[in-house]
């Protein structure tokens, strides 16, 4: 009897336990039916379940895209690269291949695919937070300062036409290709290489250098908007009279009021001699070879920017995000403002028609299609790892496709708008100096903003105010261009070593940014702007268009421009048309080819002010452009040096895709009714 009731307590539970597991696995069912999806390390049940009929899981339903994720099509909304996704595979019966049709009602084997248990990647909290971000590091000094002042140079509406050829043609299909890049393997600038072509992830280690560069010279730009600002303080603006200490006896207060004052070519304004005598105190310089010391002052406002960067982008995305609202909204208000202001000085319409009217025969000089290419190139910004990182924070499926054209669209339509806004103060300064517009500013570049602009706000009511929104708008606009800047290099050292940095983010960054402020102690000298544009004209410009040659040729030629579209394809769920792969294939490779070698063939002519760069500079500015181009070499003899096997198979792994560590996935078998 004894035996009997243990056999029968036994059987009772034997059932209570299949009863247990049936209801779980129903519950299971239904919560796949209802289409939720748990990561990390939970359960992420696809279809095929027996209430919706028979189906094959392998016949057509997988799909092996090319950074070594397994999909089902069409993806859930949450799962690809980077995300602890599971694949369910079913099998009919006990003994059913994987793969098998699943009769209805039939006993299934569930073998899920589980990745592995790390923390997930950060993400942005919301879409807008990425939009604004990119539109901000898109739409920076260059837009107000550096396109204006090019454009002027090349004559006004004739660099329209060039300027908007390599957008559509270079600038917008890099710009696509490196948001797709960067959300596919979400991956920095240097650890994606070896999911597209290891042998040049050197290209990765230069785009970090150059960005270093320009972190030395840029900010540089917003220390003397800073100051300017400051200095904005005071019911009388100290660029407006010519009774200072640091005034010469060449100054001429022309304002609207003194009409009876003739200028003349020796005259010079109290705006300019405070930019470049109070400021700059260039005077005290002779030359890059005597810079003297540093501006105690601008090393202040240079501490104090760099403060504001570090607590902005310390804790990533999360925080730098959320600043973005104010540093990229604020100055496109400020810019209405001042078109509108513009628009009713007087003589304003000549400068609107020196902006729109083209000088054709500029067009056959390659300086003009040189600047375009690279104004495009400096403003959009691809090859500076800042699109890759900040698209590997994206959801897998968002449109990043769309993100291009918005975004790319928003920072061209944001040149021309400020355009309007410093050609309007152009033609007024030219009709009260009775002058034709391309003879108002003698000197391009940062002094068309801080000279000619800043004496136009002194001309207007409430000049106090304008200056204050103007130069706060020029800061604003540097800010997020340097939260982009170092954000891809901190995304690419934070990818590239995760096990030492990854927890150590805020002391990695407060190491970064006090290597950018050491760096650009040189730019606050008394010499400091011809540091400045030493490094605008050689540090970035070349050495950045040589990069983006590599990448597009890596990503097109090794990678496989068809293999890069299966992957938006995956991503997106539609394939690039043929405009973006010819784009990528051919024309990008060819006209970025021809502005290295026209920049090889006819080197800039480097001046500032009244100081010709003797030749021993572009010497120096060419050796500042080679350091960052060399690590692309360097590594790919490296490369070679330590991989295994003969040369061929060296040099055969070298240019093959490694599979991501995320494809080592636990198994986890349950049988389910």
């Amino acid at each position: 009897m004894e035996t009997k009731d243990m056999m029968t307590s036994m059987l009772k539970m034997d059932k209570g336990e299949n009863e247990g597991k049936r209801d779980k696995e129903r519950e299971e069912q239904g919560e796949e039916e209802e289409g939720t999806q748990q990561e990390n390390g939970k359960l992420m049940l696809a279809d095929g379940l027996a209430d919706r009929g028979p189906k094959s899981l392998t016949s057509g339903s997988g799909q092996q895209v090319s950074n070594g994720f397994t999909t089902s099509t069409p993806q859930s909304p949450r799962e690809g690269p980077g995300t602890a996704a599971s694949t369910v595979a079913a099998t009919s019966g006990p003994g059913g291949g994987t793969g098998s049709t699943v009769p209805l009602g039939g006993l299934r084997t569930l073998v899920v695919q589980q990745t592995s248990l790390d923390r997930p990647r950060e993400t942005w909290s919301k879409k807008m937070d990425f939009l604004l971000s990119v539109i901000g590091y898109a739409v920076d000094l260059g837009n107000v300062w550096r396109f204006p002042y090019i454009c002027y140079q090349n004559g006004g509406g004739a660099f329209l036409l060039p300027y908007l050829l390599m957008a559509v043609f270079g600038g917008v299909p890099l710009f696509y290709m490196e948001l797709a890049l960067g959300q596919f393997h979400r991956s920095g600038c240097i650890s994606i290489w070896k999911h597209i072509c290891p042998i040049f992830k050197g290209i990765g280690f230069a785009i970090c250098i150059i960005a270093l560069y320009i972190a030395f010279y840029y900010n540089t730009i917003m220390a003397w908007a800073l100051y300017y600002l400051l200095s904005s303080f005071r019911p009388t603006l100290p660029w407006t009279t010519c009774n200072n200490n640091w005034n010469t006896a060449n100054c001429n207060r022309y304002m609207s009021s003194d009409q009876n004052v003739s200028w003349s070519n020796s005259s010079t304004s109290p705006a300019e001699e405070f930019y470049t005598r109070q400021v700059l105190q260039v005077h005290h310089s002779s030359g890059l070879h005597q810079l003297g010391s540093v501006s105690w002052q601008l090393a202040l406002c240079l501490l104090f920017i760099f403060t504001i960067v570090y607590f902005s982008i310390w804790k990533g995305v999360k925080t730098s995000g959320k600043v973005v609202w104010v540093t990229a909204t604020f100055p496109y208000l400020v810019l209405l403002v001042l078109l509108i202001r513009g628009a009713t000085l007087p003589g304003a319409w000549r400068g609107v028609v020196f902006y729109l009217q083209p000088d054709w025969k500029k067009l056959l000089s390659t300086t003009v299609w040189i600047d375009a290419a690279a104004q495009i190139f400096f403003s959009l910004g691809p090859g500076f790892g800042v699109l890759l990182a900040f698209a590997s924070y994206n959801p897998f499926h968002n449109n990043c496709y769309k993100d291009a054209l918005v975004t790319s669209s928003v920072n061209c339509l944001t040149s021309f708008l400020s355009g309007f806004v410093i050609f309007t103060v152009l033609g007024y300064m030219a009709e009260m100096r009775q002058q034709n517009v391309d003879a108002v500013a003698k000197d391009a570049g940062p002094s068309l903003l801080f000279i000619i602009y800043a004496e136009a706000i002194a001309n207007m009511p409430a000049a106090t105010f304008f200056a204050i929104i103007f130069f706060l708008m020029i800061i604003m606009l540097g800010l997020d261009s340097t939260f982009a800047g170092l954000e891809g290099v901190i995304t690419a050292m934070l990818d590239e070593f995760p096990h030492i940095l990854a927890k150590r983010r805020e002391w990695f960054v407060f190491g970064l940014v006090c290597v950018c402020y050491l760096g650009a102690l040189s730019t606050l000298t008394y010499g400091g702007a011809y540091v400045v544009k030493l490094f605008e004209e050689y540090a970035t410009g070349p050495a950045v268009i040589t990069v983006v040659l590599l990448e597009v040729i890596a990503v097109s030629w090794f990678y496989g421009t068809n293999r890069f579209c299966n992957d938006v394809q995956v991503m997106l769920g539609f394939y690039p048309g043929w405009f973006w792969r010819i784009c990528w294939v051919a024309i990008c490779p060819c006209f970025l080819l021809f502005i290295i070698i026209s920049f090889l063939a006819f080197p800039p002519e480097v001046k500032l002010f009244n100081y010709q760069y003797p030749p021993w500079t572009t010497v120096l500015g060419y050796c500042i452009g080679v350091s960052s181009f060399i690590c692309v070499p360097t590594y790919m003899v490296y490369h070679l040096l330590n991989a295994q096997g003969t040369f061929k198979q060296r040099l055969l792994k070298s240019i093959t895709p490694e599979p991501s560590s995320d494809n080592h996935r636990e198994f986890i078998v349950t049988n389910a009714v």
